[in-house]
């Protein structure tokens, strides 16, 4: 008498669990793409998508997710925005970026915030699904364009406790800044982040005197060259 195979239906405690992976993008046609190089892998599963920084920061509070894979340049929160606020609440989060910027300023700065790895979106198709493996298995992925030595360097000076580039304007400012050069005007800023209008204004002044600007549209010409809005 022969003995029956594997029941399909009960799972195979040998193999573990998919990744849960939160996604996102600002574009739709971005993310079903993404989302159909990540899901045609076992052990990888997309189980929520965000079309902004701060929809991907609720929803990585309120679901179940062990890597959050987001853009950086997205609509009221920027990616690096969002990482950092994610790094605050759920440091055991592992967090990749998918960018089409191949920019140093964007990939050290992401490093800042606490990513595990930095790819690129002209190779995704080739460069993703080895990031997310390195990210769970906690190793950094760098997309192949980076230069190794200035990785190895920054990293050690951040274990060293060594003292980084200051940053032109705090978390705060920068929140402020690309909702003004998004075209909210201040009691919009005010009741999104939850503080006064003349506290935004306040920011606003402080930012212009940091940066050495003189009105809104320069305010907002920064915030593109800085990657918080598109252009």
């Amino acid at each position: 008498m022969t003995s029956a195979g594997p029941d399909p239906a009960r799972p195979d405690p040998a193999r573990p669990d998919p990744t849960r992976i939160l996604l996102a993008d600002d574009h739709a046609l971005v993310r079903r793409g993404v989302r159909l190089i990540l899901d045609s892998e076992p052990d990888l599963h997309v189980v929520a998508e965000a079309d902004n920084g701060a929809e991907a920061v609720a929803r990585a509070r309120a679901g179940d997710i062990d890597l959050a894979v987001l853009d950086i340049a997205m609509p009221r929160t920027t990616g690096l925005q969002a990482a950092r606020e994610l790094s605050r609440l759920r440091p055991d989060l592992r967090i990749l970026f998918l960018t089409m910027y191949d920019n140093e300023q964007y990939f050290f700065e992401a490093l800042r915030v606490g990513a595990s790895g930095y790819v690129l979106k002209s190779v995704a198709d080739r460069d993703l699904v080895d990031a997310c493996h390195a990210a769970i298995r906690d190793e950094p992925f760098i997309y192949p364009g980076a230069v190794t030595t200035l990785v190895r360097d920054y990293l050690e000076r951040v274990r060293l406790g060594d003292p980084l580039p200051p940053r032109a304007i705090t978390d705060r400012e920068e929140e402020v800044l690309k909702l003004v050069a998004e075209g909210h005007t201040s009691k919009e800023i005010a009741d999104l982040l939850v503080i006064s209008a003349k506290t935004v204004e306040r920011h606003r002044a402080n930012m212009l005197q940091k940066l050495g600007l003189k009105d809104r549209l320069e305010l907002t010409r920064y915030a593109i060259r800085a990657g918080l809005i598109e252009p």
